[in-house]
C-alpha cells in the first residue's frame, strides 16, 4: 500500500466507532459522556454512554469471585449447573457475587460462603490472587481469583434457591482431559477454568505456591 493510501486508511480507522461503525451524528462515543439508564433490574442495569451500550451489576461494585479449591485428596472442585442465558449445562469453578446478601461483604467472605453453599466444602484459608474484568467491552464486572486451602467437608452443597448444582471432584492431573471430554459431551465450559487450573500450584507471576 502506498503512503497516501496508508494515511487514508488511518484516517478512516480513527473515524470509526466501536465495531467499525462511524459515530452517529451528534452522538460521539466519548468516555466522559453522562450515562443513561436504559433498564434496571434487581441484579443488572443496562446503560448507554453516547453510542456505547453496556451492563452493570447492581451489587458489590460489579465484583464476583471464582474459587480455586483442591480437596485433601488432590481433587479439584468443579460445579455443573444449567445456565439460562446459554440454555445449556455448564462446567465452572465455584463462583458467586460479592454483596449479594445484606450487610458488609468482602472478597474473602464471599469466597468462603459461595464455596460452602455450592460444594459443601469450607476452607481454613482463602487468598485473593488476581482481580480483573471479565468482558470489559460489555460489562463492568470484575472477578477475583481466590485460592481456598485447608478444605474440610461440612455439607452436601448444591447451591441455594433452586440452583441445583452438581459437584464434581476430579484428580488435578486429569482435570484438563476431563474438561475436554465434557465439552465433547455437549457441555459449555467456562474459559476461566484454564486460568484457575494454571493457578492451582502457581501464583499469578508464575512463581510456585
Amino acid at each position: 500500500m502506498h503512503s497516501d493510501e496508508n494515511a487514508t486508511a488511518n484516517r478512516e480507522t480513527h473515524a470509526t466507532g466501536v465495531h467499525g461503525e462511524a459515530p452517529a451524528a451528534g452522538q460521539p462515543a466519548r468516555a466522559d459522556d453522562a450515562p443513561e439508564t436504559v433498564y434496571e433490574g434487581k441484579w443488572l442495569r443496562m446503560l448507554r454512554r453516547g453510542r456505547w451500550e453496556y451492563a452493570e451489576r447492581t451489587h458489590g461494585n460489579g465484583m464476583a469471585v471464582i474459587i480455586i479449591a483442591v480437596t485433601p485428596e488432590e481433587r479439584i472442585i468443579f460445579v455443573e449447573q444449567f445456565r439460562i442465558p446459554l440454555q445449556a449445562r455448564t462446567i465452572e469453578m465455584p463462583a458467586g457475587l460479592v454483596g449479594d446478601q445484606a450487610g458488609e461483604d468482602t472478597l474473602e467472605d464471599a469466597a468462603r460462603r459461595e464455596l460452602e453453599e455450592e460444594t459443601g466444602w469450607y476452607p481454613d484459608q482463602v487468598q485473593v490472587l488476581l482481580v480483573g474484568p471479565t468482558s470489559s467491552g460489555m460489562s463492568n464486572e470484575r472477578i477475583a481469583y481466590v485460592r481456598a486451602t485447608g478444605l474440610r467437608k461440612v455439607g452436601e452443597g448444591g447451591g441455594v434457591d433452586g440452583e441445583d448444582i452438581i459437584v464434581h471432584e476430579v484428580p488435578v492431573a486429569e482435570a484438563p482431559a476431563w474438561l475436554m471430554q465434557k465439552q465433547r459431551e455437549g457441555y459449555e465450559l467456562d474459559l476461566k477454568l484454564w486460568g484457575g487450573l494454571w493457578m492451582v500450584d502457581r501464583n499469578p507471576d508464575g512463581s510456585a505456591v
